[in-house]
């Protein structure tokens, strides 16, 4: 309280210098960033242009390197539906893997031989990875890349369309099972006879014979109504069956090796179709306690027991007809005398009792004809 503070006129002017240096820099800083941005207003075109022109040099160069580095093919493009890929690999994990242990994978999907692929297999077998690398493999084709293969003869295909995975939409308040099944509605509303179809595990979010059905029904629905190139990965292994009643489809599985106890996953698509998904081994990979595994074998083997038909799975017939979709008429006949009757009757001027008659009459109508057509089947 009681200092004196003494200065000099030379250290004054220093004082006044370093107080105003802040203030003189943020203000040459922005005559600067003002320079700056008239001249680059000046080039904002031709910066743009250059900049367009880098980044699709920058994708080609990319291309090719990759193409180069991973010996990629270069495929035939046709303008029919076929799609045969030999040797295909995962873009992706082919690079993250070490060089030469990811597992090629051959293609062949045409109309001679089956144009809805289904691939049943154990989890962790590479279902998923198998279908995505081919979407992937049709993409880069179609946009003037190499591809991961041997050789490819790749059909341009209109648009691809892709139901893998699982999330939910809480923000719109859509569970798991309601965004599969509204992604499945966009496909079939949509795919023309010139997509790719990818779909993986439809109908898990739900309960077994929902999800079975509903796999079942969306199957045949794009065999007939459709006719798309389809790849469908699915452990419901009855899904197999419509190769019997379906000339379109085509079983495949991805291979496996049991070996006492133990089980070595392939990873290499087969013909045919698997007879188990072995659930119970992965959840034994996983850490699984053994006391919940052989509990769960228990019970897998009850289940089985319980619902399956005499050749061991449960028996789905196949509709007659398939003509799209079909309107069904009251009574079974168009012409029935009774709607004429229905159609020409005053209802404004039908007593209660009279309207009570006129249904009984109807009702006893309806069972004669009812009696007869029993009779004729």
């Amino acid at each position: 309280k009681n200092a004196e503070r003494y200065i000099t006129p030379e250290l004054k002017e220093y004082e006044e210098k370093v107080l105003s240096a802040d203030d003189k820099a943020k203000e040459l800083e922005y005559e600067i960033f003002l320079e700056m941005r008239d001249l680059v207003h000046g080039a904002a075109r031709r910066l743009q242009a250059t900049a367009d022109v880098l980044s699709n040099l920058d994708v080609l160069v990319s291309l090719a390197k990759l193409a180069r580095l991973q010996e990629y093919c270069r495929p035939e493009i046709t303008s029919d539906n076929t799609l045969k890929i030999v040797d295909g690999r995962h873009p992706v994990l082919d690079i993250i893997e070490p060089q030469g242990t990811f597992v090629a994978n051959d293609t062949a999907i045409d109309g001679d031989d089956g144009f809805v692929m289904l691939i049943t297999g154990p989890n962790m077998a590479g279902k998923s990875t198998y279908i995505r690398q081919v979407a992937l493999i049709n993409l880069m084709a179609q946009m003037g890349s190499f591809v991961p293969a041997s050789s490819a003869v790749v059909g341009v295909a209109d648009r691809i369309f892709a139901r893998v995975g699982a999330s939910d939409e809480l923000s719109r308040g859509q569970s798991t099972f309601m965004v599969e099944m509204t992604e499945t509605a966009r496909i079939l509303n949509t795919a023309s006879e010139r997509s790719l179809v990818v779909l993986d595990e439809i109908g898990r979010g739900t309960s077994t014979y929902d999800g079975l059905s509903l796999a079942w029904a969306i199957v045949e629905h794009i065999h007939d109504m459709i006719g798309c190139r389809t790849l469908f990965a699915t452990h419901y292994h009855e899904l197999t069956d419509l190769r019997h009643s379906l000339n379109g489809v085509r079983n495949l599985n991805v291979a496996v090796k049991e070996w006492q106890d133990d089980v070595v996953f392939l990873h290499k698509i087969i013909e045919g179709a698997a007879d188990k998904s072995y659930g119970i081994h992965v959840a034994r990979l996983a850490g699984v306690p053994a006391e919940v595994n052989e509990r769960a074998k228990q019970i897998l083997a009850q289940l089985e027991d319980e619902h399956a038909g005499s050749d061991g799975r449960p028996k789905i017939e196949r509709p007659k007809e398939r003509k799209g979709d079909i309107q069904l008429t009251l009574f079974g006949f168009a012409d029935h005398p009774m709607l004429d009757e229905i159609r020409d009757a005053k209802i404004d001027d039908i007593t209660p009792m009279d309207a009570l008659l006129r249904l009984k009459k109807w009702q006893e109508e309806l069972q004669k004809d009812g009696s007869a057509r029993a009779a004729a089947r």
